[in-house]
């Protein structure tokens, strides 16, 4: 949509919690996305996650720095090919560090601003069917802020509390660009994805379903 009825503007959620619109313009967008291809390739390539249940989650994955397993950190892919995780490069910590200041404004009275590196990327893909359940970002030892970047179809993004899956929570839209980052007393709030919605990426980046790259500091 090339006008709106109503401008989005950067929005804040909860406390520490903020979305800010378009925040990766179009050519950023094709740039992610083309690193995002490089690194979906095997070795410790783009995967199927089982959880430890029996379930088996209905997007797919692939890490850089550490590997994300239900629910820790490896150095290899210890869930798939056992291959050496992709290593995570510095631009993104960088693109992170960026995203938390564009985000809080350099509020002083946030107290999550990241002290150490972003060293982890979880970068999952959702074709139309795939969805994301209620859960928390809690396998990290440090406290600073994740940032989560939208790529392609637009998705609900469910923003909840630090207490439990249910109510009280906020659905957000997320487009392709978009950018969300929650820290401080919003660190740990379940957060989900009920659904996407296919055929809403711009159709000038060639992408067909959504790509949510994850930034986060190990504190490791």
């Amino acid at each position: 949509m090339n006008a709106e009825l109503f401008p989005r503007s950067r929005t804040e959620v909860a406390p520490g919690a903020v979305h800010v619109p378009d925040w990766l313009d179009a050519g950023r967008q094709r740039e992610l996305l083309e690193a995002c291809r490089d690194w979906s390739r095997p070795p410790a390539g783009l995967r199927t996650v089982h959880t430890p249940g029996g379930g088996t989650m209905t997007s797919q994955q692939v890490c850089l720095g550490w590997h994300w397993y239900p629910y820790g950190y490896a150095r290899t892919v210890v869930d798939g090919d056992g291959a050496p995780v992709k290593p995570f490069p510095e631009w993104l910590d960088e693109l992170g560090r960026r995203a938390v200041a564009d985000a809080f404004g350099g509020d002083d009275a946030f107290e999550g601003e990241p002290t150490a590196p972003y060293d982890i990327a979880l970068i999952n893909f959702y074709d139309a069917d795939a969805r994301m359940g209620m859960h928390r970002d809690s396998d990290e030892k440090s406290d600073a802020p994740v940032v989560s970047l939208s790529l392609g179809d637009t998705c609900v993004f469910r923003f909840g509390n630090t207490q439990s899956r249910t109510r009280p929570y906020t659905d957000v839209e997320l487009r392709s660009g978009d950018l969300f980052v929650f820290g401080g007393p919003a660190r740990l709030a379940y957060h989900g994805v009920p659904r996407v919605h296919p055929g809403t990426a711009p159709e000038e980046l060639g992408l067909t379903g959504r790509l949510n790259v994850t930034l986060r500091a190990s504190g490791f």
